[in-house]
């Protein structure tokens, strides 16, 4: 997402593009914030038609639940979380 040619929004999707896609990396920078770009964004990548009929869709949010919640995601399940694992490096990018 750019205005007068300078970046101030970038999602990334991560997919199979049969099955599943993993929603990344979502920001608008903070002078745009309120202007409703990340509900534009997010529509335009739950839209977009070559990723329809995919099974499942996730994503990690810190803090914009109600966003995503606007746009049909919801909080793992019990029964769900209890099917993912993962591997977590959180000083990964330290030096």
């Amino acid at each position: 997402m750019y205005e007068s040619g300078k970046l101030i929004g970038f999602a990334r999707l991560v997919t199979d593009m049969a099955t599943f896609a993993y929603l990344a990396d979502v920001f608008i920078l903070k002078e745009h914030r309120g202007k409703g770009l990340s509900k534009w964004l997010i529509s335009v990548i739950q839209s977009h038609p070559e990723l329809q009929g995919l099974r499942r869709w996730m994503l990690g949010t810190r803090d914009a639940h109600g966003l995503y919640e606007q746009f049909g995601w919801t909080v793992l399940t019990e029964e769900t979380r209890q099917r993912f694992m993962q591997k977590h490096f959180p000083d990964a990018y330290q030096p």
